[in-house]
């Protein structure tokens, strides 16, 4: 049992390209310095800041908003100057972001440089959607999507779990280890995936790339003129709504309703990439073979309804917050992997980017509506009826990928 485990999992980490470790390695430096934005909510409404909850909402709106900006422009350019370039500028530009952030106390400067941080640091989301799938084959894309994300979930899981220490000693901390990571993931990008690497690739795989591509879907050339991707995306929109609240205003319900301190906060949303990390890949590499893709986003999207609605049980708080982070987990190891895989079978070699910019733009909208959304409905109701609606929203959005997948059957018939 033991040795087809160990098979299993090394069958699923098998056939990758070395271009696609490299860039899921940097994506670890990266995302293991990610702590500003799981504690940003905290970070606002604590008591040296003393800003509201609809205060700190609204910065997270204007995260979101600066989000769909630098999506359509880090989709643009990777297009027109290649994702080399914009991965390497935006890493770099970011991280210097995160530390001017940090020094800053006015409420307004707060505001003006959260949006400038995330159009810089979400401009980096595109094109490093479009590197993933430019090193890699059909036949392991999908797997090259979740080994990236292992890396971003193991570092989530590092810094989440450290951003609470640091938290709880000082959340300026937070700002120059979110910058110093960032700038470090532009070193590696630089040392190890240069451009001559990338054109070298490029010349050797990109007429074999595009005869795939092209057999799959020749007739859509432009991702603004895709209607059922156009679905998608607004479905997508009201899912990342949803999902968003797992680092805004569930670290504050955390807090301040169930009473739980930083360091455990820390260490319960660490549990969310440990899982992500130990199971995803073998179970995307099991799932991805029966071909029923957007069947699991269905299954993933259900999960994460009763994740928010599993808050509504009274009992200990620190079981029901790990309930939740355990249903939120096993939802979004369910359904993102192939929410990408969506996107990616109806892109080509001309047009990723606009597909990856759309992709990161419907998050970007998640970002900015769903923190200043629900924390109002928090402030005008409770935290109870915000459960409840988020709970709702996911099933519809369930319903929705339903009769996507229903209409997109009827088109292949």
């Amino acid at each position: 049992m033991i040795a087809k485990t160990f098979s299993l999992y090394k069958t699923s980490f098998t056939g990758l390209s070395k271009e696609a470790w490299l860039l899921s390695f940097i994506m670890l430096v990266n995302r293991s310095g990610t702590m500003v934005l799981p504690f940003m909510t905290l970070y606002l409404t604590s008591k040296e800041m003393h800003r509201s909850l609809s205060e700190a909402g609204f910065v997270m709106m204007l995260f979101g908003l600066g989000s769909i900006v630098g999506a359509y422009f880090g989709g643009k350019f990777s297009d027109k100057i290649g994702f080399y370039k914009v991965q390497l500028f935006t890493l770099f530009g970011g991280g210097l972001m995160f530390i001017v952030l940090g020094q800053v106390k006015s409420y307004s400067l707060i505001c003006i440089c959260t949006f400038v941080l995330s159009m810089i640091n979400e401009a980096f989301r595109p094109a490093n959607s479009s590197s993933i799938a430019f090193y890699s084959t059909p036949e392991n894309r999908t797997r090259s999507y979740s080994l990236n994300r292992l890396a971003i979930n193991l570092g989530w899981a590092v810094g989440a779990s450290i951003g609470g220490l640091v938290a709880a000693f000082d959340y300026e901390l937070l700002f120059w280890v979110d910058g110093i990571t960032n700038i470090l993931a532009a070193g590696f990008l630089f040392y190890f995936l240069r451009p001559n690497i990338q054109l070298k690739k490029e010349s050797s795989t990109s007429s074999d790339t595009k005869e795939v591509k092209e057999e799959v879907v020749p007739e859509v050339m432009s991702a603004y003129k895709d209607k059922t991707y156009l679905w998608f995306l607004v479905l997508m929109t009201l899912f990342s709504c949803c999902f968003v609240q797992l680092f805004t205003t569930i670290p504050k319900y955390f807090r301040d309703d169930m009473h739980l301190n930083e360091k455990y906060i820390g260490l319960i949303m660490a549990i969310n990439g440990i899982i992500i990390v130990a199971i995803e890949m073998v179970l995307v590499y099991t799932l991805e073979k029966k071909n029923k893709n957007t069947q699991w986003i269905i299954i993933g999207l259900v999960m994460c309804a009763c994740s928010y609605l599993s808050l509504l049980i009274p009992g200990n708080a620190k079981f029901i917050s790990l309930v939740m982070i355990l249903f939120i987990t096993v939802g979004e190891i369910m359904a993102m992997p192939f929410m990408n895989v969506f996107w990616l079978q109806r892109a080509n070699d001309k047009n990723r980017g606009q597909y990856a910019a759309l992709y990161t733009i419907s998050w970007g909208i998640g970002n900015t509506a769903g923190p200043f959304l629900i924390s109002a409905l928090v402030d005008a109701s409770s935290f109870k009826v915000a459960f409840i609606v988020l709970g709702f929203i996911l099933f519809i959005s369930a319903f929705g990928f339903y009769k996507l997948n229903s209409n997109s059957n009827k088109e292949t018939l």
